[in-house]
């Protein structure tokens, strides 16, 4: 019993690295914008664009959700579940990331669930919002700002749970390379 709990607990901090390391990404993506654009120079000095969003307790469980917006750069890019990020998977020349918790997907309606399923949500090659689940198990998933960061650093909390006797909480601190 012992040995079972333990590959679960490990098999839940595997998941919750992975996860933590794709919004990681996202959040040092936001506000990218490539030099050798076009697009760029139309761009320079404009604040209307959200490159970053966070949305409270709009998720499954009041979790947050997130919304990140980037050129594409001369390197090869992914999005959050694997696709090559190219001019086809961008809305006005800007790639988009998304991570919301919702209801788990593959649980029938009424049934108990081992928490809320974790969200990918991108552009497909003809720039509509896809979502794709990246994992179940999320209990709650949270985007703190920090104060001193005037918006630039966010604390990222993930809770992930097996439904019966494991619930685990993972923190990490991640920072935009690209926001004024």
């Amino acid at each position: 019993m012992k040995q079972i709990q333990y590959e679960k607990s490990q098999s839940l901090t595997a998941e919750a690295d992975r996860a933590l390391e794709l919004i990681g990404r996202a959040i040092r993506m936001a506000g990218y914008q490539n030099a050798h654009s076009s697009i760029t120079s139309t761009r320079k000095n404009t604040f209307s664009i959200d490159y970053l969003q966070v949305q409270k307790s709009n998720g499954y469980r009041g979790s947050d959700s997130l919304i990140v917006k980037h050129e594409i750069s001369p390197k090869v890019n992914f999005d959050c579940i694997g696709n090559t990020l190219s001019k086809e998977r961008t809305k006005h020349n800007l790639a988009q990331q998304g991570f919301l918790v919702g209801r788990q997907a593959s649980a029938p309606k009424g049934a108990k669930v081992n928490g809320g399923s974790l969200v990918c949500q991108s552009l497909d090659r003809q720039g509509r919002i896809q979502n794709t689940t990246l994992m179940n198990g999320i209990h709650h998933l949270s985007f703190e700002p920090l104060p001193a960061s005037a918006g630039k650093a966010f604390k990222v909390k993930l809770e992930m749970t097996d439904g019966v006797s494991i619930h685990q909480k993972f923190e990490r601190i991640f920072t935009t390379r690209n926001l004024p």
